[in-house]
């Protein structure tokens, strides 16, 4: 199929597609005259790619998922590394999380600072 064709069984523009192909996503085929082709796994790749994205993922990333293979793509070849992506994240999280905890005791102690505490008085004039 042509890159139109797989623009439309999979909703994504021909732009983004030609982007995938940049990013190194997706590989075509091409004719002697340079066109690209795709196979009919590729609706399923790039159906993929998209729920990938949704799941806040970046090209970089995606492509690491999917090592040097310009085949269709099954939810075993891929779960082991989402899994990592996923702890990963939460780890992000959890760091994210602790930074929060302590601006808020930070917010606190400028609010109501303990004796000895308080900042300097502005410089009069």
């Amino acid at each position: 199929m042509r890159i139109g064709e797989l623009a439309k069984a999979t909703g994504v523009t021909s732009r983004a597609l030609r982007y995938y192909e940049e990013q190194r996503l997706i590989v075509p085929e091409r004719s002697p005259s340079g066109q690209r082709h795709y196979s009919e796994h590729m609706v399923e790749r790039v159906r993929w790619i998209q729920a990938l994205y949704r799941a806040g993922l970046n090209s970089r990333t995606i492509v690491d998922l999917f090592p040097g293979s310009p085949a269709g793509v099954t939810a075993d070849s891929v779960a082991g590394r989402l899994v990592l992506e996923r702890d990963r994240i939460d780890a992000q999280v959890r760091d994210l999380m602790n930074t929060r905890d302590r601006l808020d005791a930070l917010i606190t102690t400028a609010g109501d600072p303990h004796p000895g505490c308080e900042p300097p008085a502005p410089p009069s004039v």
